[in-house]
């Protein structure tokens, strides 16, 4: 029935119409892994996901040995079993990888590199109500273990905790059928803050540098073909001044760090860093309302705030609300491109990631929207792997962001793996992904964002590209959880679908 009647809508004559012409001859790679989230809930969400991240605050003070950690300040910096009340070495990690990799998911492992992991589940708040606390409550972690004899389960009256022993395990209890990188630590420049019992003041430029290098090469010695993420630092100020660390000196942290990474590559004769790896919650609001992690706050202002707010990816145009652009003089972000010259200056041949961002909306066409058109700007961009925070089974919205590429059908059809250029778009009102899947015969697939509140009729050219059968899917908010089939019709070089006002289309064309 809601097939139906979506199709009776969709078919009201005079439609504004939008000509979008597909470039078949410009391919960009897309990288599977760019469809990813942190912790994902796979009983609830199914294969919707291609990589997992084990990431987060938890991880810092995470000892392998026991699966204790500490809670830094999400919880009053107490030790206890969150992670794991089993004593089974590595159980935490284990049970996280094994269901990743039993829904043919890619993982990223967080190793910790922060020099102390939590000794003991007690709880009982602070740590710092211990007398000598560093000494009793926690354990010195190590990158390499000095006699290089690994040993499974590891030695836990040793009074030390070795991450290459770590790694080593985990390497030799992975699947081969998806591949699992390593994460070095997770966002180092809040340590001061999120981790003060172990780090009093806030790492600098220096200290996370050779920390790095560090725990890299322990992790390149016992999975030398394993890709590293680094340094998985916070937010703008993160990678702008890495939270204003005390030996900034007006250098931008990135560019320090993509330099030093290159530089320690020449002197080990290897890559230490092959995925440079960044953290971005939108800054942007609508109405005085930031528009991540809103929920019932959001006002009309901040779902229109939220929409737009992947142009700050890549628009040279826009300008969000927010501090960071007024920071930079009312000037536009322009993210990736601008970390893609970065890398390209320092580092060439890094990839990139954002391991961890969040739009807001998780149950409302807003965030369904600003989560495909995301996606679909990681793919264009090259991105090597993202994971969103937070997405959970309740967020329909950002579900259906997935879904429109990695499901779109309800059966498993997915977008291809060649970003196509596209060309007709209005920023401000539509958005439009193409791509050809070299595994299914060339099949082409679009991904329409209408974030207009007005139904529009698309008329797609695809030059080079003769199309012999159409059909297409639409995520709207009458239908979020499952997409409604819609009537897509041939033309001569192309194809034609109507959609409804703020919706998500993917149209599949077959040769």
């Amino acid at each position: 029935m809601l097939a139906l009647a979506l199709g009776s809508l969709l078919c009201r004559p005079f439609l504004p119409e939008v000509a979008i012409t597909v470039d078949a001859a410009s391919k960009v790679p897309i990288s599977p892994y760019i469809y990813g989230a942190n912790h994902p809930e796979w009983d609830k969400t199914g294969e919707l996901f291609t990589i997992a991240r084990q990431g987060g605050n938890r991880m810092t003070a995470y000892n392998w040995e026991t699966n204790a950690s500490n809670a830094g300040s999400d919880w009053h910096h107490q030790n206890d079993g969150y992670l794991g009340e089993s004593n089974e070495a590595g159980w935490t990690t284990r049970t996280f990888l094994e269901a990743a990799q039993n829904h043919h998911a890619a993982a990223i492992l967080t190793i910790p590199t922060a020099g102390y992991v939590a000794a003991d589940k007690n709880g009982d708040g602070d740590v710092n109500k211990t007398p000598d606390y560093l000494n009793k409550r926690f354990l010195k972690s190590f990158a390499k273990k000095p006699s290089g004899k690994y040993q499974y389960p590891p030695d836990v009256k040793d009074k030390a905790v070795y991450q290459d022993e770590f790694v080593s395990w985990l390497e030799k209890i992975k699947s081969p059928k998806t591949p699992v990188f390593f994460s070095l630590d997770n966002e180092p420049d809040l340590w001061g803050s999120t981790h003060a019992r172990i780090w009093p003041k806030a790492p600098t430029y220096a200290q996370i540098i050779a920390n790095n290098i560090e725990f890299a090469t322990a992790i390149k010695a016992v999975a030398p073909k394993a890709l590293i993420f680094g340094p998985a630092n916070y937010g703008w100020q993160g990678f702008k001044t890495f939270q204003n660390a005390s030996d900034a000196n007006g250098r931008d942290f990135l560019d320090v760090y993509l330099a030093a990474m290159r530089d320690a590559e020449k002197k080990a004769g290897k890559r230490l860093l092959d995925v440079l790896d960044i953290h971005w919650y939108p800054e942007a609001q609508g109405d005085g309302i930031r528009i991540t992690f809103t929920g019932e706050k959001d006002k009309p202002g901040t779902k229109a705030a939220r929409v737009q707010a992947p142009r700050s990816l890549w628009d040279p145009t826009y300008v969000e609300d927010s501090w960071i652009a007024n920071s930079i003089g009312k000037k536009p972000i322009v993210l990736l491109p601008n970390l893609i010259a970065q890398i390209k200056r320092q580092y060439p041949n890094t990839r990139l990631a954002i391991t961890e961002y969040n739009y807001g909306g998780g149950d409302d066409i807003s965030g369904a929207l600003a989560q495909a058109d995301v996606l679909g700007l990681f793919g264009r961009y090259g991105l090597f792997a993202a994971c969103n925070w937070g997405v959970g089974p309740k967020d329909v919205g950002q579900l259906a962001g997935f879904k429109a590429y990695t499901d779109y059908d309800g059966k498993g059809a997915k977008f291809g793996n060649l970003s196509l250029g596209v060309r007709g778009t209005k920023p401000a009102e539509d958005s439009v992904y193409a791509s050809l899947d070299t595994s299914l015969n060339g099949l082409m697939t679009l991904v329409i964002v209408n974030k207009t509140k007005e139904p529009r009729s698309y008329r797609i050219s695809t030059p080079g590209y003769t199309p012999r059968a159409a059909r297409a899917f639409i995520f709207s908010t009458p239908n979020l959880t499952a997409a409604a089939p819609t009537k897509a019709n041939v033309l001569p070089g192309g194809a034609s679908v109507s959609v409804p006002s703020e919706s998500i289309t993917t149209l599949e064309l077959k040769v």
